[in-house]
């Protein structure tokens, strides 16, 4: 009895850490104005640890940033708005010229 006591409990428990490991993940590409590797660190330093994200590739080549974040937790506007906070506007548009909102802001 005691067995298959341990096994219900078992395959209960498995049962609530699959429904929890399940998450909306969504993926953006976001266009910002990346200068130096010193951009880079700092988008890593302060995007990483918002809230929902869960990975970050950022290009200095192609100055993109890929956010890949839990949709039930965040969303665009609140990612781009972090970006804005630490003065590196995002924009989802490759056209939009991102120095243009970022004149008074530090470069680096």
């Amino acid at each position: 009895m005691k067995r298959y006591i341990l096994i219900l409990l078992a395959l209960c428990s498995f049962g609530v850490c699959a429904t929890y490991a399940k998450t909306n993940k969504q993926t953006v590409t976001f266009y910002v104005d990346l200068h130096c590797q010193g951009c880079i660190d700092k988008i890593y330093k302060n995007i990483a640890y918002e809230k929902g994200v869960k990975d970050l590739q950022c290009n200095l080549e192609t100055k993109t940033v890929v956010v890949t974040y839990d949709a039930d937790k965040t969303d665009i506007p609140t990612l781009q708005k972090a970006f804005a906070a630490i003065n590196k506007p995002a924009s989802l548009n490759p056209n939009k010229d991102n120095k243009n909102q970022n004149n008074e802001s530090d470069k680096h």
